[in-house]
């Protein structure tokens, strides 16, 4: 069970993850002492594997639906013991997680129209122990095209007068679509932490948050020999064609100077 503000992206394995295996220890745990009751050993002698409670050294065993029947049962337990093996552990996690990682991004831009290809793009990150390397490369990949969005094509427009949205649907608020997007190469190197039981960390704004600056990065680089210097987002073609004629407006009047 876990007590909290809700669900949290990044946050929610390494707290209600910690919760659930505590949880999970803390049932074990009880139910060692039950089993050990039903057949007659030392609790220290007893542990728990694959859904069976097990007498060390010996083939005497118990399963674990047996146990939770046992369980129920106040004549079966120790003095002190509560019926049934519910558990509620309060999870407080105050250790901050810090997954890690390196991107890169290739670019071809026309310098005629301004127009950016994103031609690669590389992620090699570390999110701790993988608990389902699917979904989380499921995630990382969700959040590189939101961050690339972010970087090449998603504008909120308002009329600067009357404040009214400009861009209020998908009409004419520009997402990035498959056929914007290269093929994602993505690296997942696990590095558990000790900072919870699972060795989690979060991965759930990872590509949104380092896939902007390094697609703006990538851009700038591209356009340095030219002398351009900066580019706000949305870096759309018609930023990019601006910036590239200013730059040579300038140097123009170096030379000209």
């Amino acid at each position: 069970m876990r007590d909290g503000a809700g669900h949290g992206g990044a946050r929610s394995m390494h707290l209600g993850g910690g919760a659930l295996v505590k949880a999970a220890e803390a049932v074990v745990a009880k139910g060692c002492v039950v089993a050990a009751g039903l057949l007659q050993a030392d609790p220290a002698e007893v542990a728990f594997a694959d859904g069976r409670f097990v007498v060390r050294g010996t083939g005497r065993t118990v399963d674990l639906i047996s146990v939770a029947r046992a369980a129920a049962d106040p004549a079966n337990l120790p003095e002190g013991v509560t019926p049934g093996l519910d558990s509620y552990v309060f999870n407080q996690s105050d250790a901050v997680t810090f997954p890690n990682g390196c991107h890169l991004a290739e670019v071809e831009i026309d310098p005629e129209t301004g127009f950016v290809t994103l031609e690669r793009y590389v992620a090699v990150d570390d999110y701790g122990r993988l608990v389902n390397p699917l979904l989380t490369g499921g995630q990382v990949q969700g959040g590189l095209a939101q961050g690339i969005g972010q970087a090449l094509f998603e504008h909120t427009v308002y009329d600067p007068r009357s404040g009214q949205a400009l861009s209020g649907s998908l009409l004419d608020y520009a997402l990035p679509r498959a056929g914007d997007l290269p093929a994602l190469d993505i690296t997942l190197n696990e590095v558990p932490t000790s900072a919870n039981p699972l060795g989690v960390k979060g991965s759930g704004q990872a590509g949104a948050i380092a896939a902007p600056q390094t697609v703006v990065a990538a851009i700038l680089d591209a356009l340095a020999p030219l002398g351009v210097e900066h580019l706000d987002m949305p870096v759309t073609p018609e930023r990019v064609w601006r910036a590239i004629r200013a730059a040579g407006a300038a140097q123009g009047r170096e030379h000209s100077d």
